[in-house]
């Protein structure tokens, strides 16, 4: 059998073919997307769910002329293969490949990026009204997942679509729970009626009809009409939000996909359309069915077994420290309770689920929510932990700042993913926590530059009850030293030094720590003494440990893995208000470039942005020059 696959390359060959070949073409796609990902990591699971509904989308719709949209990145795979991209899928989530995730710059089949949930009908509604505008008769598609219908957004977006009626087709691809169960031949010829022009036309006519007799005519009319397409389809919500509702449908079925996309492409209807496809998370792929996540994210693996290859070491996750050290805590105090936004085994706290069910709380793809929620229990005595990566926080920061910090509420924030990331890239990347909470009056910002740091913030934040607390930490593993108990807590706003020199002062806020010890071996060969300091806390400072080491040293350099505007900007300003530079100080600060560093080894992205050893030496190197040159100068 001749591989058809290979004769594609832009969703143009594709509609070459005929409709009976799709289920062939569909097979081998997904073939192809378990061999490349088993040699490049990343996800799997979700794509291979979306393998009919890719071909069949782009087997009807004009692509790129019409703009298909896919809410996360995580379903894109498929896409990307039949959309140009064949060729270099391999380089997937490396440094100068594909991205993960749909991205604008990458092709123009890529409409809109998107890496976060929930923003696909959003923008797609804004396409379709520009369309509108510009009297453009092209279709936009939206592709959400069920997981993506649990935040608000998306809703927000549905509502303004049904009041503008705009142009626009939205696909809801159920992948775990469906909404309602496709069962028999109805649940198949039912979405074909409903998508046809015989249905369309008929029911505007009937809307045509009632509206020329009595208002109460009129209304039992509609109300008969949604109980019967409630009843066979499960569609009143969507409906009573202004879409018109086609399904379930069997999102595995390509054909009959095909049928439906044809109908609703061919439709003179008015106003948005939702069809409902039920599909499964890893799909055709017996170890990603079998496996709890669906092999959500993977890293390479064995096709044949399914194995995953991971790295062995001794040293602790910094996620699992965080769980295993809340759930001690929580032993002790039934006040505690875990709270995260659907990401409960990326946070750690599935560990804590399984020893608290009762106290644990994944409130979906929601964190706006998540955070107010967390503050209402702290309002009633109990000591929430909102366990959120980074990039996701940065979604609930109006609820951060009003719900949270202006009322001084307890409530505590797991900063997971601080930092960069690697194969995640930019739109993961934990590059702003740091600025955007140390600016906020009330709050405790910490990070920890190691597990056992990490631990002692963690008891620190338990035993915080007036104002909100933080506490950041990195993806990937600790650096293997001695855990301590749950008893050793942190004074507030005191830092720590390291290693204690004479000549510069390094003020290290989080993970990089043992980059500056680094940079520290480096610059004594040169003689040059060096005194590391952990800070600890971004807010509060540690303002008389600061202003000790710029008493007694010709530098002082701040290190943070984050962006300007965070630790070292409040630094400067410390030592800008005490006066101390009118004494020659000298002060450099490092952090984040102020770039979107694209995806590769943490290593790579860390040496790019000039955060690593050699970076931090020769930062104080050039400046300790620069001091020489300014003394040569003046005694001229």
């Amino acid at each position: 059998m001749s591989k058809l696959l290979e004769k594609i390359n832009f969703p143009a060959d594709l509609r070459k073919f005929k409709k009976d070949q799709l289920k062939q073409i569909s097979d081998e796609l997904r073939n192809e997307l378990i061999d490349v990902v088993s040699e490049t990591g990343g996800h799997l699971g979700a794509g291979l769910g979306v393998v009919e509904l890719t071909v069949a989308l782009h087997y009807v719709f004009n692509t790129p002329k019409d703009k298909l949209v896919w809410d996360v990145g995580h379903q894109c795979y498929p896409h990307k293969i039949i959309t140009g991209r064949k060729n270099k899928i391999r380089t997937l989530r490396q440094g100068r490949g594909l991205s993960g995730f749909t991205k604008r710059l990458e092709s123009e089949y890529d409409p809109f990026g998107a890496a976060h949930s929930s923003t696909s009908i959003s923008s797609t509604l804004g396409m379709a009204v520009a369309k509108k505008l510009s009297n453009d008769s092209n279709n936009v598609i939206a592709v959400i997942g069920d997981g993506a219908m649990s935040a608000g957004m998306a809703y927000e977006a549905m509502n303004n679509a049904g009041a503008l009626k705009s142009k626009l087709i939205v696909v809801l691809n159920d992948n775990d729970m469906s909404i309602a169960r496709p069962v028999g031949a109805m649940s198949k010829y039912l979405p074909k009626l409903l998508s046809g022009k015989i249905y369309f036309s008929l029911r505007e006519t009937i809307k045509l009809i009632i509206s020329a007799f009595s208002k109460r005519f009129s209304q039992k009319a509609g109300k008969a009409e949604d109980i019967l397409r409630g009843i066979v389809t499960g569609g009143t919500l969507f409906s009573e939000l202004g879409f018109y509702y086609i399904g379930p449908v069997d999102g595995h079925d390509v054909n009959n996909l095909v049928t439906i996309f044809e109908n609703v492409k061919n439709s003179n209807h008015e106003g948005p359309i939702l069809i409902h496809t039920v599909t499964k998370k890893g799909k055709g792929y017996k170890p990603a069915e079998e496996s709890g996540d669906k092999y959500h994210g993977v890293t390479k693996f064995n096709v044949v077994t399914g194995e995953q290859s991971k790295k062995k070491t001794n040293k602790p996750a910094y996620t699992k420290v965080f769980a295993e050290t809340l759930i001690k805590h929580a032993e002790n105090d039934t006040k505690i309770v875990g709270i995260t936004g659907a990401m409960p085994s990326g946070t750690g706290l599935n560990l804590f689920e399984k020893k608290f069910p009762e106290r644990m709380f994944d409130v979906g793809i929601a964190e706006q929510h998540a955070v107010t929620f967390a503050a209402g229990l702290a309002t009633e005595g109990y000591k929430p932990f909102a366990a959120i990566y980074s990039t996701f926080l940065q979604r609930a920061y109006d609820q951060v700042v009003h719900d949270v910090a202006i009322q001084s509420l307890p409530v505590r924030f797991a900063i997971d993913r601080a930092g960069l990331v690697g194969a995640d890239g930019p739109t993961h990347a934990g590059s702003f926590d740091i600025t955007y909470l140390s600016t906020l009056p009330n709050f405790v910002v910490m990070a920890a530059s190691d597990e056992a740091e990490l631990v002692k913030m963690v008891n620190t934040s338990v035993k915080i009850n007036d104002r909100p607390s933080a506490f950041r930490y990195p993806r990937g593993n600790g650096i293997g030293i001695e855990i301590p108990g749950i008893n050793e807590i942190l004074e507030i706003g005191k830092g720590r030094i390291i290693k204690t020199g004479k000549k510069v002062a390094i003020l290290n806020f989080g993970a990089r720590l043992e980059e500056c010890k680094k940079a520290s071996e480096i610059l004594n060969k040169k003689g040059i003494d060096i005194t590391i300091v952990d800070a600890r806390f971004a807010k509060p400072l540690d303002e008389k440990l600061i202003m000790e080491m710029a008493s007694n040293h010709e530098v002082v350099i701040t290190i943070e893995e984050g962006a300007i505007g965070g630790f070292g900007s409040h630094v400067m300003q410390l030592l800008s208000d005490r006066g101390v530079f009118d004494k020659g100080l000298k002060f450099r600060s490092m952090f984040l470039p102020d770039i979107f560093l694209d995806q590769d080894s943490p290593d790579k992205m860390y040496e790019t942005a000039g955060l690593n050893a050699k970076s931090i030496a020769e930062k104080i190197e050039d400046t300790l020059k620069s001091n020489i040159v300014l003394a040569k100068n003046k005694s001229l």
